[in-house]
């Protein structure tokens, strides 16, 4: 996806202007917003766009952002992860999920 945005930050801020405004985290086998305690488990979201970013003076500064919605729990955010050798392992169906060709 061509990177509309200058920065990591001016992603998130753009993503929240429309809505993205629950923050995810990753882990092994699904996300998880604190906010509101919920889990989100492969099948239970889509990923509507994301936004890569690297910087070339610092390989540990690859970043990439992804706008998640779920209808099932009708909610709209973002997971930010680092992509290349810094990524999180996770479990197979959610690799299969976020892959970005």
């Amino acid at each position: 996806m061509e990177n509309g945005f200058d920065s990591l930050l001016d992603a998130l801020n753009g993503l929240k202007k429309e809505g993205y405004t629950k923050d995810f985290n990753l882990l092994p086998t699904s996300l998880f917003c604190k906010m509101d305690e919920i889990r989100l488990y492969p099948d239970d979201f889509e990923i509507d766009k994301y936004y890569r970013f690297e910087n070339d003076t610092d390989p540990a500064d690859q970043s990439i952002v992804y706008a998640i919605s779920s209808i099932k729990h009708n909610l709209k955010g973002v997971l930010v992860n680092a992509y290349g050798i810094y990524a999180d392992p996770i479990d197979n169906e959610l690799v299969k999920k976020l892959h970005i060709a």
